[in-house]
């Protein structure tokens, strides 16, 4: 009679097995898959590492197996991601949330201070363009209760999304989403601030990108043009029309561009403030405030 397999030991053949096809993080994605195959918690995990795996877990998890070795994320296998401690469904249409993503919505938190300190009574208005998912805009609704937002994104699937993660996250009523082409579908003067992580990646370096990203993020969240700079000559063009007096732009950029998106903003007649860099030290997001 052939013994079942225990947690222990499932997870110790992920691993190997995810090694083997060559992911870097196999440890961590077979813990994840794991817990999520065996509806486990970590506690569970470790407290009952000899405790069996049912046969409808295993099937579960040979099937998370054979998606992760052929390099499909974690989180498009479960569905969902965390960001900002929150829970995010996905889809094909958007992007999964990344962590030095999370510094847009510190410094929008700034700003938020200095902005409604200056408007008084009357509530702070952002706008996300490009939503996707809708992380930033729904973490930025969450953090600041008396915050109002609007949501863009060209893809419709990608506005359900996120209008689903409003509802989810418990801020649909403070957050409109609409589908439109960045700032296009607003009213001049309707924010106070304006936050986006745009595709930033060049055309010909799509194609080179890590299978987990190139066969899996939608392209038109990736692809920023010849120079992965177009987003944010949109972005700026439009920001003096959008914006109120005192207001700011804050957006997520990729390694090496945080002169350039600097330049795009001055040469819209705002001011770049310092980059601001994650923790790897990499520069990632400025404000850029009216003059």
């Amino acid at each position: 009679m052939t013994q079942p397999t225990s947690r222990a030991q499932a997870l110790k053949r992920l691993t190997a097995d995810l090694r083997e096809a060559g992911i870097d993080t196999a440890a961590l994605d077979a813990r994840i898959l794991l817990k999520a195959a065996a509806n486990l918690s970590t506690a569970d995990l470790y407290a009952w590492p000899d405790a069996p795996l049912g046969d409808a877990a295993l099937a579960r998890l040979a099937a998370m197996a054979r998606r992760r070795r052929a390099r499909e994320p974690v989180a498009r296998i479960l569905g969902q991601w965390e960001f900002w401690g929150l829970p995010f469904t996905l889809s094909p249409a958007t992007l999964v949330p990344r962590p030095e993503t999370e510094f847009v919505v510190e410094a929008a938190v700034a700003e938020h201070g200095r902005i409604a300190a200056a408007r008084g009574d009357s509530p702070v208005t952002f706008v996300d363009l490009g939503t996707g998912s809708g992380c930033i805009a729904v973490a930025v609704a969450h953090e600041l209760p008396a915050a109002r937002g609007i949501a863009v994104d060209l893809a419709p699937d990608a506005a359900r999304v996120a209008r689903d993660n409003a509802r989810r996250n418990g801020v649909a009523e403070r957050l409109s989403i609409i589908a439109g082409s960045w700032g296009s579908a607003l009213a001049d003067s309707s924010a106070d601030m304006i936050l986006s992580n745009p595709p930033y990646i060049e055309t010909l370096d799509v194609e080179g990108l890590e299978p987990d990203v190139r066969d899996y993020d939608p392209h038109l969240a990736l692809d920023g043009g010849a120079d992965g700079l177009d987003a944010y000559r949109q972005i700026f063009a439009d920001a003096r029309r959008l914006l109120r007096a005192d207001g700011a732009v804050i957006v997520e950029f990729g390694r090496g561009q945080a002169a350039s998106v600097a330049d795009i903003a001055r040469a819209q007649g705002l001011s770049a403030h310092p980059p601001l860099a994650d923790l790897s030290g990499i520069e990632r997001v400025i404000v850029a405030t009216l003059i």
